[in-house]
């Protein structure tokens, strides 16, 4: 698409044309400084979480990875890292397992209340995350899910379940349903159906809203606080003590390394979206 003024525009449009760059430029800045400010300050050769004379000088003496070596060394961050290892993909694989049932199912055009149905489903995206904790505490603290691995592990699940329908459900819409009708006709039992004719179609939808479901839990910390014990503290759960408790700059580092792995990921669901519109037709080749 050419993004180009067109010779015949006129003056007003040239000034919001450039004016509207500006915006945005600034806006993205205005997103992107603090992560710009924590990556340098995580090579800080002192314990400061300033920039010390000699890192504004350049000074190669001044930057080093002691505090890289302290979260691969350290068995407290690596206890943590454990814990988000162990959690966030079972969650996940829940979030992508129901979620993507529930989209299916929500795409039928016999289905009643789908407004309805829809704003419940996607309701732990829009209630603020402090409401959502306290309820998941409660009700946990009266089912035995109180402080154990599988309730947290529900709990990061229940908050990737919007997400993952939100994804398959905008696939769905290109979707043409003539072709699962084409494998009725063949004989095809519904299962076969979603296997070989569905899932390659919408399989790209399915893995971005997984990847935000990961993304989610992984870097989750307050319903964590809430619902889990002592043995669940997750890597978000530990910068958080770390802040609170024992104030390091190797949070800096793993605040890095969690801004390149979010950035690899949502890189992942870029490609994979550019995909699923050329596989439905919807750009260009």
């Amino acid at each position: 698409m050419d993004h180009r003024l067109p010779p015949y525009a006129t003056t007003g449009q040239r000034v919001w044309f450039y004016a509207f760059r500006v915006i945005c430029g600034l806006i993205f800045f205005f997103l992107m400084a603090p992560i710009l400010v924590v990556i340098p300050l995580s090579f800080n050769a002192q314990n400061f979480f300033t920039f010390t004379p000699g890192m504004l000088a350049f000074d190669p003496d001044a930057y080093s990875l002691r505090h890289y070596r302290d979260f691969f060394t350290n068995p407290d961050w690596q206890q943590a890292l454990s814990n988000s290892l162990k959690i966030a993909p079972v969650a996940t694989l829940l979030s992508v397992s129901l979620g993507t049932l529930a989209a299916i199912g929500l795409s039928q055009s016999h289905v009643p209340f789908k407004g309805a149905i829809m704003a419940v489903m996607i309701s732990p995206m829009i209630v603020p995350l402090i409401i959502s904790a306290a309820g998941m505490y409660f009700f946990y603290s009266r089912v035995g899910l109180q402080g154990t691995y599988w309730g947290v592990v529900l709990a990061h699940a229940a908050l990737g379940i919007p997400f993952v329908i939100i994804t398959v459900t905008a696939t769905m819409v290109g979707f043409d349903k003539s072709l699962t009708r084409a494998a009725a006709s063949l004989g095809a039992n519904p299962v076969t159906t979603f296997f070989r004719v569905q899932m390659p179609l919408i399989l790209p939808g399915v893995i971005s809203g997984g990847l935000f479901a990961f993304i989610t839990s992984f870097d989750e910390v307050v319903v964590v606080i809430f619902v889990g014990s002592a043995g669940q503290q997750t890597l978000p759960w530990q910068m958080f003590t770390g802040l609170r408790e024992q104030i390091s700059p190797t949070i800096l580092a793993v605040a890095t390394i969690l801004v390149v792995v979010s950035i690899a990921l949502l890189t992942v669901v870029e490609v994979l979206r550019r995909r699923s519109e050329r596989l439905r037709g919807m750009s260009p080749g």
